[in-house]
């Protein structure tokens, strides 16, 4: 499929901390998905974004930092490419991080717009992390800061604190539920032994500019 004919822009914009011992070489086999769907034979050669006032893609090896600011021309089986990265980056990630992907339609107008026509923009948030609770921690932390910030419009925010304790509470639920099914289906813990188991928004977003 050409670039110039692709239905979306897509845009993919995180920073995710990386292990101390992470190579060039691991990174890129783990962002394989994304330069390999642009069309690049290496990391270096897809990091480029389609806009040249995006940063790309940059692999900070200082920092431990991977930066992401990178647009590519695709369809919707970029989300393919997605999942793939995420598996891989979950390997390589020292602490869990959140990644923005924002689909524009290419095909929509301003005219159509004021016209009441819908785009078929899309935006998904992407999380990834060493474990489970590394990954639930940023969702934690995400939503806190949007309750909190929507919240303080009418309350002061010494007054939220229960609020933010209830989102803690359904959390805590739910990583405790994630624990019990892993504990399903791990073996008996000894011969003969019982086993261990217990019973997207309205308008058009605007793009990244930097």
């Amino acid at each position: 499929m050409s670039s110039y004919n692709a239905p979306f822009e897509i845009h993919v914009h995180g920073q995710v901390p990386l292990r101390a011992d992470v190579s060039f070489d691991q990174l890129q086999e783990a962002l394989k998905p994304l330069w390999k769907y642009a069309g690049a034979r290496s990391l270096a050669d897809g990091a480029a974004s389609a806009y040249e006032e995006e940063p790309g893609i940059k692999f900070d090896a200082q920092e431990h930092l991977l930066q992401m600011c990178w647009t590519v021309r695709g369809d919707e089986d970029f989300r393919q490419s997605l999942d793939e990265m995420c598996m891989s980056l979950n390997e390589l990630a020292e602490q869990g991080a959140a990644i923005e992907v924002t689909f524009y339609d290419t095909d929509f107008d301003e005219e159509e717009e004021e016209q009441g026509a819908e785009s078929r923009d899309d935006f998904v948030m992407l999380f990834v992390g060493p474990t489970p609770a590394a990954i639930m921690q940023v969702q934690r932390d995400l939503l806190v800061q949007d309750v909190v910030n929507m919240m303080e419009r009418h309350f002061d925010g010494a007054e939220l604190g229960g609020v933010v304790a209830e989102i803690d509470k359904l959390f805590s639920q739910r990583f405790h539920a994630l624990v019990d099914s892993l504990e399903i289906g791990k073996p008996p813990r000894g011969p003969g032994g019982p086993g261990s188991g217990h019973g997207g928004g309205g308008g058009r977003r605007p793009r990244h500019l930097h």
